[in-house]
């Protein structure tokens, strides 16, 4: 819906802050229910961002959407599978998705946000969302604790300023969260401390077949971090390294992003080859990947969606599909909370127990390979589980189905704690 922000009205409905998949699920699924719908995202799309892998689960809020065309017609390269490398260079055995689950929902896109993040909120606007872009919500206003509005930046405002207001407020802003940081709500995660380090090349060794869309994880030698390497269109590959903050940018002769780069992939003999006769097309990006959960989805008025939420670690590419499942599902709370005249925070936050019970899931898969969980050796020890493994590999997290793993997941580590510890 194209309407300038002088003309938009001084109440909605819903407010949502932020128009990356996050906002721009929840934002649509809300105004598809009739509800007036407003979203202010203070940079202007198409911007840059960095999470490009989809997983298959995210086919079934993407068909709610109303998605899957766009994304069948767009450039993306299509994925089928995930494999890991070790430190060691040895390839596991692939894990296709599809002779798992042989439905259409296991073939998925590696995407450049760019473009993803604006067919999703273009999305959005043909559903009937209000979307301002280039606009920076000031704060997040309350009354007692409940929100009620927030102020955004409007030049022709008095001061400056200006004052909207609603019945639900959503924070998907990211990392840069409101709400979250306002209420001092955040909880850093104890083990996951993380930082990333990445680049894109042109002219990579790309495989082919059904592995053309594979996502590599590759191990350094050194078992302190791991290389992603995620290929897109135009004959360009995504190639980022993931260590704990202090290895990466800590106690180093150098500061230099490109030689820190050059060191890590020189401790990657899987990634070594695959760029060898490669160009780099862009600068070095860098980014602490602390992760982190706020103490509530929701409060009186208010719900948190996405990052905003939390962040998990980008090891199995979860962030787009926490992204979009929370906002689906903070979406249908929302609608039913309207339609009873109940905004509290109960209401509003009913979604959050089984969605934090499916990000524990993925977290457990993520802590077991920092701690040198070997898919390869697990799955050959256990190979009716390799389905299991699959499962949580394809997002379908939020069932107790896979729960089945936890048990041998434990054995197996203290096998290989009591192996070690006899040599």
């Amino acid at each position: 819906m194209m309407v300038s922000l002088a003309d938009s009205p001084s109440r909605s409905d819903v407010i949502v802050i932020g128009g990356g998949p996050a906002g721009a699920t929840v934002s649509a699924l809300v105004a598809k229910q009739g509800r007036r719908v407003v979203l202010f995202e203070r940079e202007r799309f198409p911007r840059y961002h960095i999470g490009e892998s989809l997983i298959p689960e995210t086919f079934w809020v993407l068909e709610r959407l109303g998605m899957l065309d766009r994304l069948r017609g767009a450039s993306f390269v299509r994925k089928q599978s995930v494999q890991f490398v070790t430190g060691t260079g040895k390839l596991s055995e692939p894990f296709y998705f599809h002779d798992h689950k042989p439905h259409e929902s296991s073939q998925t896109w590696q995407v450049v946000r760019s473009e993803f993040d604006c067919m999703m909120l273009d999305n959005a606007r043909a559903a009937g969302v209000e979307v301002h872009e280039g606009v920076r919500v000031l704060e997040v206003l309350f009354e007692g604790a409940r929100a009620v509005g927030v102020a955004i930046a409007d030049e022709s405002a008095p001061g400056g300023r200006r004052e909207i207001h609603a019945d639900v407020v959503v924070d998907a802003a990211g990392q840069s969260t409101l709400i979250q940081d306002r209420l001092g709500l955040r909880e850093w995660d104890p083990v996951l401390k993380k930082a990333a380090l990445w680049t894109y090349w042109q002219g990579a060794q790309r495989d082919t077949g059904r592995d053309a869309g594979a996502t590599l994880v590759m191990q350094l030698d050194n078992k302190l971090g791991w290389f992603w390497y995620i290929p897109l269109h135009d004959d360009i590959v995504s190639v980022g390294v993931v260590a704990p903050f202090d290895y990466l940018f800590k106690n180093r002769p150098t500061k230099d992003h490109e030689a820190i780069y050059a060191e890590e992939v020189a401790r990657c003999p899987g990634v070594q080859p695959r760029i060898a006769a490669a160009t780099r097309v862009a600068p070095y990006r860098a980014a602490k990947e602390y992760s982190y959960r706020s103490k509530q989805v929701a409060g009186d008025g208010w719900v948190l969606v996405g990052d905003a939420y939390g962040f998990l670690d980008p090891l199995y590419s979860s962030g787009i599909l926490l992204a979009l499942h929370s906002g689906a599902l903070a979406a249908d709370c929302i609608g039913a909370g309207l339609d009873a005249g109940d905004t509290s925070a109960a209401r509003l936050g009913a979604w959050g127990p089984a969605y934090i019970e499916g990000m524990e899931r993925m977290r457990r898969l993520v802590c077991e390979f920092y701690d040198g969980f070997n898919f390869g050796g697990f799955v050959r020890k256990h190979p009716g589980l390799k389905g299991h493994i699959t499962d949580l590999l394809i997002g379908d997290l939020f069932t107790d189905r896979t729960d089945a793993i936890l048990e041998p997941m434990e054995e197996y580590r203290r096998e290989r704690e009591a192996a070690a510890a006899a040599r």
